[in-house]
């Protein structure tokens, strides 16, 4: 295969919809869901160009992966995959998130210190064959030998199976490496910025945007995060929020926040309508930039809001604001 064929354009990934539980048939194959940075890689011998979810640049920072792959490539290919970071054998979102520092000489020293790996799941292109039209069985077919020619442990094929027994153990595992388990269709092109895979996690989370705070009762820090999630119109739509941050974390928080004042906020349902949780202070709230994205678990959904106040769970830095829609909380 030529190194020198043309690399397809840019695409989003393609994506999954979560479910309580996984599809079952013969059509199936599940994979482990890794805890850490999906990543398109554009690879030609001697270029690689890293993108995350967002359609942001990546190998600027993940320096090792990025010479790994361009180093070793013996053809023109584009792979989907996940980037993570280990830390004390186990992997760390933290030391991942880490690594988005804007000081050449930090990620110069991170990527020594904590070098990342590469955990590849899919092909999109190999040679000058574009399989984005093939179906999943042909387009994994082709990653065993493109994913041996890097002949290095940082770049590995993750594992796929056809049992579902196999999958449900993956899944009782889960909440260490991966947190989850996610299904393709077999006979399924690859469907770029859809949500044509399906998800299962043992534990309900969300990514939502901060479209705004309230500030404590008893001290000018931050209390509580508003979290939006967007609707098919395009509108922000508040959902719930979240308080689990510890007070150290929140008055670290509050002048970040407060330079982001800006309104609307939300631009569909806000703060201080009818709710479950409505109180005297529910229209005193900040509305922010849609510009940060938390992750959190929640446990119920009524009438597409929280039931209850949710759990802080990390940053998402990698993940855009439009991208946080409102099917998660469609179980």
């Amino acid at each position: 295969m030529s190194s020198s064929a043309s690399l397809i354009p840019l695409v989003e990934p393609m994506e999954a919809r979560l479910t309580k539980d996984l599809p079952v048939g013969d059509t199936w194959q599940y994979e482990p869901k890794w805890d850490g940075f999906r990543c398109l890689a554009y690879v030609r011998q001697g270029e690689v160009r890293l993108f995350s979810k967002s359609g942001k640049r990546l190998d600027r920072y993940f320096p090792e992966i990025a010479d790994i792959l361009a180093r070793s490539a013996t053809s023109t290919c584009v792979l989907d995959g996940e980037l993570t970071v280990r830390i004390d054998d186990r992997l760390s979102f933290g030391a991942l998130q880490a690594r988005l520092h804007p000081a050449a000489s930090r990620i110069e020293r991170l990527s020594n210190e904590t070098p990342a790996r590469y955990a590849v799941f899919d092909c999109l292109q190999d040679g000058a064959r574009n399989l984005l039209e093939a179906p999943l069985r042909q387009r994994r077919a082709a990653l065993p030998d493109l994913v041996s020619s890097f002949d290095h442990a940082s770049i590995f094929l993750s594992d796929a199976t056809q049992d579902v027994d196999r999958a449900r153990r993956w899944l009782d595992e889960s909440g260490g490496d991966t947190d989850g388990v996610v299904a393709k269709e077999l006979d399924s092109p690859y469907q770029p910025g859809e949500r044509a895979m399906v998800k299962v996690k043992r534990q309900r989370t969300a990514d939502c945007v901060v479209g705004g705070f309230r500030y404590a009762a008893n001290e000018p820090i931050v209390g509580s995060l508003l979290l939006g999630l967007y609707d098919e119109a395009g509108n922000l739509n508040h959902v719930g929020y979240t308080s689990a941050l510890s007070v150290a974390a929140r008055r670290a928080l509050t002048p970040k926040l407060e330079k982001m004042i800006a309104k609307p906020g939300f631009t569909g349902r806000s703060p201080g309508g009818p709710s479950r949780w409505s109180t005297d202070r529910s229209g005193d709230w900040q509305p922010l930039k849609p510009e940060l994205v938390v992750e959190v678990q929640f446990d119920h959904v009524t009438d597409e809001r929280f039931r209850h106040g949710t759990r802080f769970l990390r940053w998402r830095p990698d993940k855009a604001p439009r991208q946080c829609r409102m099917e998660q909380l469609a179980m």
